[in-house]
């Protein structure tokens, strides 16, 4: 896995991948950004809930469960001093489908935690990681007007 990082102007970045896509990133203004792209940290995090997300969507896929959405808020809290690693990350999932046993959101949670998501495995050696979730029916616009 490759990945590259140029500078763009002032303080913003172009960051591309090895399967070809890119982002830009910016600092602050009151560190000479512009505020035009995502902060560094914040990809961080985003990596994070991306990298659960899928895990617990092909789980539960696998196990035959009909998922329609998947929803993860991210917070986190960093140190106050250098170098500002995060110290607490909270996910909370929101995980639609029909039917959905909540035993087994539960479970692909566990197990995106504990043994897939190499993102949540790297960041927790360093940041307490805490989850929650709920499970939300979906019904369908014709089981709705029933």
């Amino acid at each position: 896995m490759k990945a590259r990082v140029k500078l763009i102007d002032g303080m913003a970045f172009l960051g591309e991948s090895g399967s070809g896509h890119a982002v830009v990133m910016d600092g602050a203004p009151e560190y000479g950004g512009r505020n035009i792209g995502i902060r560094p940290m914040e990809m961080l995090l985003i990596g994070l809930g991306g990298c659960t997300a899928f895990d617990v969507v092909q789980i539960l896929r696998r196990g035959r469960e009909d998922v329609t959405d998947c929803d993860i808020q991210v917070s986190a809290e960093r140190a106050e001093t250098d170098p500002k690693v995060f110290t607490a990350i909270h996910l909370e999932y929101r995980v639609s489908g029909r039917n959905l046993a909540p035993a087994k959101v539960e479970r692909a949670i566990e197990l995106s935690k504990e043994k897939y998501c190499s993102a949540s495995i790297m960041l927790g050696a360093v940041a307490k990681i805490t989850h929650s979730w709920t499970v939300i029916d979906a019904i369908t616009d014709a089981e709705a007007a029933a």
